[in-house]
């Protein structure tokens, strides 16, 4: 049954990552990884508000939301990839910004979640 969940949550979180990376990214006319970088923050920010009730949510809510959708959302190996395409390119501002931007975003969104989590549900 838990695999399952995680599945689930991943057959949606799968294409709206790439659904919503492909919008964001063509709304940009820049070297910069806009689409990841969102995909990443919203993650971290839905991860916290998973997280972040005191009482917690049960376990078959964390791996469908937090294990599934937030795993398949999310893409550390793509952040890699284009910071280090970034560099190689010769943007290496647009691939220091992309780090810095995505640690400082990600965990501000985790703590955002976090704490709205807790406001909401205590």
């Amino acid at each position: 049954m838990n695999w399952l969940l995680v599945v689930a949550g991943a057959m949606v979180g799968a294409p709206m990552r790439y659904l919503t990376d492909r919008a964001v990214q063509s709304r940009h006319d820049t070297v910069f990884p806009w689409g990841t970088f969102t995909v990443n923050v919203v993650g971290c920010f839905v991860l916290g508000l998973v997280t972040g009730s005191a009482a917690g949510p049960s376990a078959h809510v964390q791996l469908l939301l937090g294990t599934g959708l937030c795993g398949a959302l999310t893409t550390y190996s793509t952040f890699s990839y284009e910071t280090l395409r970034l560099a190689e390119d010769g943007a290496g501002f647009f691939a220091a910004a992309n780090v810095v931007g995505s640690i400082v975003a990600g965990l501000g969104a985790a703590f955002a979640g976090t704490a709205f989590a807790q406001a909401l549900w205590g």
